[in-house]
């Protein structure tokens, strides 16, 4: 589970789920059950419920994010929602590069790049995605996809500028199909982006920046999955949408709790 240098994070996406009214029960839950000295907590929610999100998790640790933003401050983008505006309705965090908007919405390493850019401007603690597809896995282009979507994200960063950055690593063939990375694929896999910011960015942020686990992650494998040393939280899909089970998630078992509690 991490190191003392980096505090775990949980992070819900709840996509393209919810009403207003269920989405705020759902969020009074969350807050009810986190706390200040567990994992930091955060619900990336639908634009619309943004709003009665931040009203239901009011006075508590769980901060509000956004699922996606444009790079530009403002303009002629319909449909499309800055990153200012982001922070006006009351997020504190965004999701960028989600495979789901790389597969189905055109985004690029390079409009990642700059997504991260007026995300930093704006003071959202950025969550960026990278992952490889089930052929890309068996063709051993794991480490090269990684790499190339580590490298383009970051490209004309200094290592101060990404102090506050979280990456998440989501294998796509682990995304919604119930199929999930081993533990020992996971770490594999963090090691490998830690190793990687450390060489190509800067060591002392590679040894800070948190690398959370994305694909399939449920409550009854969150606890081997943290057990890991380069896993410091996950980003959670379908099982954010369920209280008991997010839960149970933001109140994951270490190796040693395990222990004590035997």
């Amino acid at each position: 589970m991490g190191s003392s240098l980096r505090k775990s994070f949980i992070a819900g996406n709840w996509k393209m789920h919810l009403t207003l009214s269920e989405s705020a029960a759902l969020a009074r839950e969350v807050r009810g059950a986190a706390s200040e000295a567990g994992p930091e907590v955060a619900l990336c929610v639908p634009f619309t419920a943004i709003g009665v999100v931040k009203d239901a998790v009011q006075g508590g640790p769980v901060q509000v994010g956004g699922q996606d933003m444009h790079w530009e401050p403002q303009g002629a983008f319909t449909g499309e929602i800055s990153a200012r505006q982001l922070v006006d309705a009351g997020c504190k965090v965004v999701v960028i590069g989600h495979s789901e908007r790389r597969r189905y919405f055109g985004d690029t390493d390079e409009t990642v790049n700059k997504k991260l850019k007026a995300a930093l401007g704006a003071g959202l603690l950025p969550i960026v995605c990278i992952g490889e597809t089930l052929d890309e896995r068996e063709s051993q282009k794991t480490y090269r996809v990684l790499e190339t979507q580590v490298k383009g994200a970051f490209s004309g960063f200094k290592p101060q500028d990404l102090s506050t950055t979280v990456i998440a690593y989501e294998p796509v063939w682990a995304i919604g199909t119930g199929k999930t990375a081993t533990p020992a694929q996971a770490q594999d896999a963090h090691t490998f982006i830690r190793k990687l910011v450390a060489r190509t960015v800067d060591e002392k942020l590679a040894a800070r920046m948190r690398i959370l686990y994305g694909g399939s992650v449920k409550a009854d494998n969150i606890d081997s999955l943290m057990a890991e040393p380069d896993l410091d939280g996950a980003l959670v899909g379908g099982e954010s949408l369920k209280a008991a089970n997010f839960v149970r998630i933001i109140q994951f078992k270490t190796q040693a709790g395990k222990e004590r509690k035997a």
